[in-house]
């Protein structure tokens, strides 16, 4: 949980961040330069990572991370398309009109888009707690969408901003399928891809360029609040499951709007603390959570990283004392079965005949 949780904080403050940086970029170049930020030096990461990989000796692969292969490009294309085009640009269109607090707060609602796609489209198993978190998440996004300056309708800022959860939902949902690939690898090229379509989107449409300095300090926000966060985010989402990973996500709103109050001192509505305790409920009700029951791991043949543990019990001719350290190659799993503790990560997306 300690990656969702880093994650969660660093992209957290984003939303602050993103906000001071409109002052002086366009929202759909700022878009683009931080996912190029977000690219590069997920890029850099990764190429560092294979040049000093110590020598494997022939017993299993270098690299402790699983490179992408061809199966996986349907789902990286739509997580590039939804999470890092779509998603991004929404937000800070959204962004441009809508309080920092409040905005940070909002995107909690990826937390419900994220649970009810696992649950109805990708068949994830989401437990009562989980569910429960869900709706007092959407109770507070609700609370902070409604705009009393206009009768009581919603703020088109907001519901912007809630637009954008949905496709990182849809993106959560896309990359849980290719997550046991080397997370900085699906960074790097979803940064680059979807930075470049957004920067050359907004030339296009005639967009104003931004100056020097503010490039250099958008690409410093992709690079750590999109970046680092994706990249752990993708790590949590083998151990947690999507639905899991996502709702830890509750704690980043609370990061931004800290910041938020520091950055631009406004007076938050009534509403705005309203749908905060409606939020720290969520995140106490899944930090909570515990599901445990018997259950069978089918027979399966894959690749990724892993250390030799009671779901990997494979050995390695000329193993050294002590066990081989975290590598990746291919490897079957024989079909057993035990009961323990487990989130629905990699080796636990088994279904269940009643929610547990």
């Amino acid at each position: 949980m300690a990656y969702a949780i880093v994650s969660a904080l660093l992209f957290g403050v984003s939303a602050p961040l993103s906000k001071l940086l409109l002052a002086q970029v366009d929202p759909i170049a700022l878009a683009g330069l931080l996912y190029l930020g977000a690219g590069a030096f997920l890029g850099i990461l990764a190429v560092a990572s294979r040049a000093f990989a110590p020598s494997s000796r022939g017993r299993a692969s270098a690299h402790r991370e699983a490179g992408l292969e061809r199966q996986d490009v349907p789902w990286l294309a739509g997580a590039v398309v939804a999470g890092g085009v779509a998603g991004p640009i929404l937000l800070l269109l959204g962004l441009a009109t809508t309080p920092a607090a409040s905005a940070s707060l909002l995107l909690n609602f990826e937390v419900v888009a994220t649970a009810l796609i696992a649950g109805a489209f990708f068949r994830e198993a989401v437990g009562g707690r989980t569910w429960a978190a869900v709706a007092a998440v959407s109770a507070g996004g609700a609370l902070l969408s409604v705009d009393p300056s206009a009768g009581w309708g919603f703020a088109p800022g907001a519901l912007l901003i809630l637009g954008a959860c949905v496709f990182w939902g849809l993106d959560n949902n896309l990359t849980r399928q290719i997550s046991l690939r080397d997370p900085k690898l699906i960074t790097t090229v979803k940064g680059l891809v979807a930075g470049s379509f957004s920067l050359g989107l907004a030339f296009g449409l005639g967009r104003p360029l931004p100056s020097y300095g503010a490039v250099l300090a958008a690409l410093a926000v992709g690079a750590a609040c999109y970046g680092a966060s994706i990249a752990l985010f993708v790590r949590s989402l083998r151990s947690l499951g999507t639905a899991r990973t996502g709702a830890v996500f509750a704690a980043a709103p609370f990061a931004g709007a800290v910041l938020s109050f520091a950055l631009f001192p406004e007076a938050p509505r009534i509403s705005f603390y309203g749908g905060a305790a409606l939020m720290v409920l969520a995140l106490v009700l899944l930090l909570r959570e515990r599901h445990a029951h018997r259950h069978t791991h089918e027979p399966v043949v894959h690749t990724h990283a892993h250390v030799h543990d009671e779901h990997h019990a494979h050995s390695h001719a000329g193993e050294p004392a002590g066990g081989t350290p975290r590598h990746s190659h291919a490897h079957t799993h024989e079909p057993f079965e035990h009961s323990h503790p487990h989130t629905p990560d990699a080796h636990h997306r088994h279904s269940h005949d009643t929610s547990e």
